[in-house]
């Protein structure tokens, strides 16, 4: 008989979260229906109720239906779930029910993460994380893979981690981002540097408490070493698959949408989509359910770093908080990445905090913003996190590629700067 892990809650004291009933989730998930789901769909009988079905299959997966809007079938004119309210929290599908716990489980333990996809979670409301424990146990029974020992991180690629490196690698960057004394640019460049310098480490001739040495000696060069290694603006190359990389994290296809496109008719608009953002000229084209509409990349290109925003400290804040409940949720790398090594998913992390923040200078430049708000970075948070590990493609041999890119001519660093 196997033993469920223990579950480790995410240990930021400063994240808070309740849920605050905005709906926002239900109107902008595609939810994943397992069997149990579709056996208490069918018990409490929806399909009479609605006079609809309530499900649809979209390549040999069921998903909960969506209006033409986007809008899951049970969201009501209140922004409540119609399931809840007539049979309760604990009978909705256990994907709504887990939302925006993230459980990721590792030889040892099961890490609850949190997911910045999440409103209340961007804007720091509710209660303390510990408070909902209990609740997190109960949902994690319905989902039992995720209290199963699953395999350890690997270190890098074709290398696997020894005792206590990943935990190591965690707890310096987490306290590396918890830094009062350093400015928002300094942090993210710094995080930029150390994984940077971990891709390009032989780290088979430094193993355990010589790894652990390694990191800690990085992260306490933050930002010394930074002054003596000056950094010219991203090579146009780089920004070009930085704005991919954006627009990978942006592609949002509705199955409703997608079903009545067709197949060849989806992809195609994918691919011209692409093909904008690499160029990065004229008129940004619809993605995320017209998110940019009306945007173009040359006034994007106008907005000002956020270091150069008067919300610059409450951005610092949150970017902060995001990239500590990252790497101490376990949603770096390892099974809440892809099943990535810790060195490459800790790249790839640094990259999406880099998608964050050209994504919140084009919002700032569609809205009409002089610099990025605290407002315009909360809401490309939610984008940019949405996908993270759950996506395919952001865990395909493209994006590795792409990071392989970056490794080059300090790409991390440059495109990380030009943004914040």
């Amino acid at each position: 008989m196997s033993i469920s892990l223990p579950i480790l809650m995410l240990p930021i004291a400063a994240q808070r979260y309740s849920c605050h009933g905005c709906g926002n989730c239900c109107r902008d998930f595609t939810v994943q229906l397992r069997e149990a789901d579709l056996a208490k769909l069918r018990a409490q009988d929806w399909e009479t109720k609605l006079a609809m079905p309530v499900t649809v299959e979209f390549r040999a997966t069921t998903y909960l239906r969506q209006r033409e809007d986007g809008a899951c079938v049970f969201l009501m004119d209140d922004g409540l779930c119609r399931i809840h309210k007539e049979y309760g929290f604990a009978e909705k599908p256990i994907a709504c029910q887990m939302f925006p716990f993230v459980l990721v489980p590792d030889d040892v333990r099961t890490h609850v993460g949190i997911s910045f996809a999440c409103q209340s979670v961007r804007e720091n409301k509710g209660a303390e994380l510990r408070t909902h424990i209990r609740e997190v146990d109960r949902m994690s029974q319905s989902v039992p893979e995720t209290r199963a020992a699953t395999y350890s991180a690997m270190l890098a690629d074709a290398m696997s981690a020894k005792e206590g490196e990943l935990d190591a690698l965690r707890m310096t960057l987490d306290r590396l981002l918890a830094r009062e004394d350093l400015v928002m640019r300094d942090r993210f460049d710094g995080l930029a540097w150390i994984a940077a310098n971990l891709g390009r480490a032989k780290l088979v001739e430094v193993r355990a408490n010589r790894f652990r040495e390694l990191v800690m000696v990085l992260a306490s060069a933050v930002p010394a070493e930074l002054e003596h290694l000056p950094l010219e603006a991203a090579l146009t190359k780089q920004m070009r698959l930085l704005r991919q990389a954006v627009y990978a994290r942006l592609e949002d296809v509705q199955v409703n949408k997608a079903k009545a496109k067709g197949r060849w008719r989806t992809v195609l608009a994918q691919f011209l989509a692409s093909r904008a953002f690499t160029r990065g000229a004229g008129p940004v084209p619809s993605v995320a359910r017209d998110l940019l509409e009306g945007c173009d990349f040359a006034a994007i290109s106008a907005i000002p770093t956020l270091s150069e925003s008067a919300d610059r400290e409450a951005i610092d804040a949150l970017l902060s908080r995001y990239a500590r409940a990252t790497l101490l949720g376990n949603r770096a790398w390892g099974a809440g990445y892809y099943g990535w090594s810790a060195v490459r998913g800790l790249q790839a992390m640094v990259l999406n905090i880099a998608c964050t923040a050209w994504l919140a200078r084009a919002l700032a430049a569609k809205r009409g913003h002089p610099t990025a708000t605290i407002d315009d970075v909360r809401d490309a948070l939610g984008r940019i996190d949405r996908h993270a590990g759950r996506a395919p493609w952001l865990g395909s041999v493209g994006e590795r590629l792409r990071l392989e890119f970056f490794r080059l001519d300090d790409g991390l660093r440059r495109i990380t700067r030009e943004s914040i």
